[in-house]
């Protein structure tokens, strides 16, 4: 039983059970999940279990939490190898991509790192390794990754209904994007839709899943990531609906008008802009991803898209725009969604 917020311990998010996954994700990426309890379901709600007091959501405090048998405090385990400053230094969350735990470590634990992942391993059975995360880098933004504990690095990650494969030592998932993906999941139906960027099937995945478009052109360029987005295609069942294409999407000869075109990379988007219109139908809407100085949103990023089109001699219709995360110091990912009409 749950009664009303007071600063007292055993903190958690209540939320209805369609909006959890979504909600667990979120939390558990943002450090914020307090892995000693469990999640308890309660007919049509949820309790996930929380650090402390989360903006957004609705918090309760639990009468009975359920915790686990096993005390999921990494720093218990850790209190008889490191000393207290060292012990101060011990990651404070992790996140789960699949039955893999990705972790960030402190360079001044190098020497303890892979007790740090074996312990960690430990503590979640269903899990098979544990990966030290260093960031992204190079043109195909992969990820820099050190395998502490286990030995398989390729997983299936649920979410929304699909299923995404990917090998998380060398493709890039960010669960900051899990609203992003579904909401895109929502658009598309009997359309053609052009996928610039397409990735192990981001988005092109859930779109063909839940609203069944005409027909996805799924271009990329890494011949790792259009590996496994062949095999989600396969894996999701959408072989009649995702053609993928491997190669540069600006040097693909597409003789096609779409209806919707996705852009879902950041940073050099713009010059991918004249390709998108040329795809474009008349009337088509363009899903512009990009990152801009937080100071200048939304100005920034409807700047450069209406400039862009007008470059073309076309017009923009502003229809969203919508703040997925933030993604360095001052600076947040966004994405705009513009109906693009040719004259």
């Amino acid at each position: 039983m749950s009664r009303v917020l007071s600063l007292n311990e055993n903190l958690a998010v209540r939320i209805h059970k369609n909006l959890a996954q979504i909600a667990l994700s979120e939390i558990s990426a943002s450090g914020q999940l307090d892995k000693k309890r469990k999640v308890i379901k309660k007919d049509c709600l949820v309790e996930i279990p929380i650090r402390s007091i989360l903006s957004g959501y609705d918090i309760v405090c639990q009468d009975r939490p359920e915790f686990y048998r096993q005390t999921l405090v990494l720093e218990d385990r850790l209190k008889d190898f490191l000393n207290p400053h060292e012990l101060h230094l011990i990651p404070r969350g992790w996140y789960f991509l699949g039955d893999l735990i990705i972790v960030k470590i402190d360079p001044r634990l190098d020497n303890y790192k892979h007790l740090i992942g074996h312990v960690l391993l430990s503590l979640y059975p269903r899990c098979k390794a544990v990966l030290r995360d260093f960031g992204i880098e190079g043109r195909f933004r992969e990820p820099v990754r050190e395998l502490l504990a286990g030995e398989e690095t390729t997983t299936v990650h649920k979410e929304n209904g699909i299923h995404l494969k990917l090998d998380a030592s060398r493709i890039m998932f960010s669960q900051g994007n899990l609203k992003e993906r579904q909401r895109m999941s929502r658009f598309g139906k009997g359309e053609l839709v052009m996928d610039m960027f397409a990735g192990i099937g981001y988005f092109s995945i859930p779109m063909a899943v839940h609203s069944q478009p005409k027909n996805i052109i799924a271009i990329e360029l890494n011949p790792i990531a259009y590996g496994f987005l062949a095999d989600n295609i396969k894996l999701n069942r959408v072989d009649d609906l995702v053609e993928p294409m491997l190669g540069d999407c600006t040097k693909i000869a597409l003789d096609l008008e779409a209806d919707r075109v996705i852009k879902g990379m950041v940073q050099v988007t713009d010059r991918y802009f004249l390709k998108g219109i040329e795809a474009l139908r008349s009337g088509g809407i363009n899903h512009y991803h990009q990152t801009i100085p937080a100071w200048f949103y939304p100005q920034a990023a409807i700047k450069e898209v209406v400039d862009a089109a007008e470059s073309q001699g076309c017009q923009t219709e502003i229809l969203n725009i919508t703040k997925i995360k933030k993604y360095a110091p001052g600076i947040v990912h966004v994405v705009l969604d513009a109906r693009i009409t040719k004259n």
